[in-house]
């Protein structure tokens, strides 16, 4: 760490006459916070660069004051500035950082170098985990694409329901596994349009076949693509696909696979309800509890790249009780200021990660392929097209693993949006607990995400396993705000192009990248 001092020490003159102009511009808090004292020095500190080599219009982090994607503008701030900084006990959330200096270490020469650091850090010894990140660390406020600081905070937990290894009345609902005959295209690489194209097969890859036409398409090995019913806005850029005949099609529906089964993915259980199976698709993760006591932890494998419809439930002037706006193929949760809480004991309704979802009004019998149904085959009534098929965990203890694939760390890990918060990064949040209303603001980490969770200022707690967990993940949707912490020195999105108020689909963020980190594996960047 000494290596960096004189560094530090250096740009504390340019840091000292940056602080009030970043403090007037940048100190916002939400209501869930009580006034910060005015900055009386920032922390920051000119960044090393000599590991970095930025592209030409890249900015850096520690050196840029703002820089914007095409859903955020990130603006530095001291941590001074940063809503209950100094209240929050570091030494909760270090374990998580650690264990996410396990993936990051391979993300560069600037995270090497920081996580080689932090192994010398005491990890008992919170003022001096709150040095590490100040010194290490820059702050930037997360805001939207219309510059608005204040975001949706909600909560999620790991399920557990009852089941069964064995298909036997009540337990008639299966857990799939990954189909084996799905297939993967990735989205930047298809032609634009609607049009057909031919595609080869490889391996488990779609290929598009250039300089080939329709009347090609007869040749072996050949395939007809029609891009009109692709999903192109997936988080990973993935188009999930199906051979039917000559034919590639999107691979199956959640009602397609509900009354025509799964025949290639391997049932992993049974359980005995429909919306409890949906609320643990929506979750990412569960625990399914056997008759004999024993437990089968699933963890998230794959989705089958239909995009995420929930049907909403709706309030009695016949608006959707959880406001929302589509972007694309994508729902994002907004900002609600009535009250909630009958929502969470309401049994007509399912909450789930802030949403307020209708039950169906009747689930009937599936199609599981190998068994007979004890009924006519209805399906569960369940109307979203998207579908998350699972995978056994192997680990019985700890926190479900998460998109990271690191296990969470119960009140400190958090799901966000990989195109504005990468995963693996420090992420402060001030919000409010729910039901209490108090305060609660503290240092997480970003590991989790998921088809619900689009939106720059967007973050969802992990409250872990329980019923109390299962309790405040319901109840939790709030407001809030975040700042993510940049090592000093890391290539970012490139600079602002403007101070004005940016709206959406103006040309300002036209062209500007739609990931903060780029080269970061589960934000792919057009």
């Amino acid at each position: 760490m000494n290596t960096r001092l004189p560094i530090f020490h250096a740009a504390l003159r340019w840091a000292a006459a940056a602080a009030a102009m970043l403090a007037a511009g940048c100190a916002n808090t939400p209501p869930a916070a009580d006034t910060a004292a005015a900055p009386t020095a920032a922390t920051t500190a000119a960044p090393d660069t000599s590991a970095s080599r930025p592209a030409p219009g890249a900015s850096v982090a520690g050196q840029a004051r703002t820089f914007s994607t095409q859903l955020a503008t990130y603006t530095a701030v001291s941590f001074d500035a940063v809503p209950g900084w100094r209240r929050d006990d570091f030494s909760e959330s270090w374990p998580a950082f650690l264990t996410s200096c396990k993936v990051l270490t391979g993300r560069g020469a600037e995270w090497r170098e920081v996580c080689a650091r932090a192994l010398k850090v005491d990890s008992r010894n919170d003022t001096a985990i709150r040095a590490f990140f100040e010194q290490e660390f820059s702050a930037y406020q997360i805001r939207d694409d219309d510059r608005r600081p204040d975001g949706v905070v909600t909560g999620y937990f790991e399920p557990e329901i009852p089941g069964s290894r064995q298909y036997a009345p009540p337990y008639i609902y299966p857990v799939y596994g990954q189909p084996e005959d799905m297939l993967f295209a990735d989205a930047r690489k298809l032609p634009a349009g609607s049009g057909t194209v031919a595609a080869r097969v490889e391996g488990r890859n779609v290929v598009v076949q250039t300089g080939l036409s329709t009347r090609d398409m007869g040749a072996p090995g050949l395939y007809a693509l029609d891009l009109s019913g692709i999903t192109r806005d997936t988080l990973d850029r993935k188009v999930r696909l199906r051979i039917e005949g000559k034919q590639l099609l999107p691979y199956y529906t959640r009602e397609e696979i509900e009354t025509k089964g799964a025949p290639n993915a391997k049932v992993l259980a049974f359980v005995s309800s429909a919306t409890a199976l949906y609320e643990m698709q929506i979750q990412g993760s569960g625990r399914i509890k056997l008759a004999n006591g024993d437990i089968i932890r699933v963890a998230y494998a794959e989705q089958n790249g239909q995009p995420f419809r929930p049907t909403l439930a709706q309030a009695p002037n016949g608006k959707p009780r959880s406001p929302v706006k589509v972007r694309g193929a994508s729902i994002e949760l907004e900002l609600d200021d009535g009250d909630e809480d009958d929502a969470a004991t309401d049994t007509g309704t399912i909450r789930t990660r802030g949403f307020t979802l209708a039950r169906p009004a009747t689930s009937g019998a599936v199609v599981v392929p190998g068994r007979r149904t004890t009924g006519a085959v209805s399906g569960s009534g369940i109307k979203d097209p998207s579908y998350v098929f699972f995978k056994e965990s192997p680990s019985p203890s700890g926190g479900p693993v998460g998109a990271f694939g690191v296990p969470l760390s119960a009140g400190r890990s958090i799901a966000v949006d990989p195109r504005s918060t990468p995963l693996g990064y420090p992420v402060f949040v001030s919000t409010r607990a729910p039901g209490t209303g108090a305060p609660m603001q503290r240092l997480t980490i970003a590991q989790d995400t998921g088809g619900a969770i689009r939106g720059a200022v967007r973050a969802d707690y992990f409250f872990g396993n329980g019923q109390q967990a299962a309790n405040n993940a319901r109840r939790m949707k709030e407001r809030g705000q975040l700042w993510i912490l940049l090592p000093r020195g890391l290539a970012v999105a490139q600079a602002a192009v403007s101070s004005a108020i940016r709206t959406r689909g103006a040309a300002v963020g036209a062209g500007l990248p739609q990931c903060l980190v780029p080269t970061e594996g589960v934000c792919v960047d057009d």
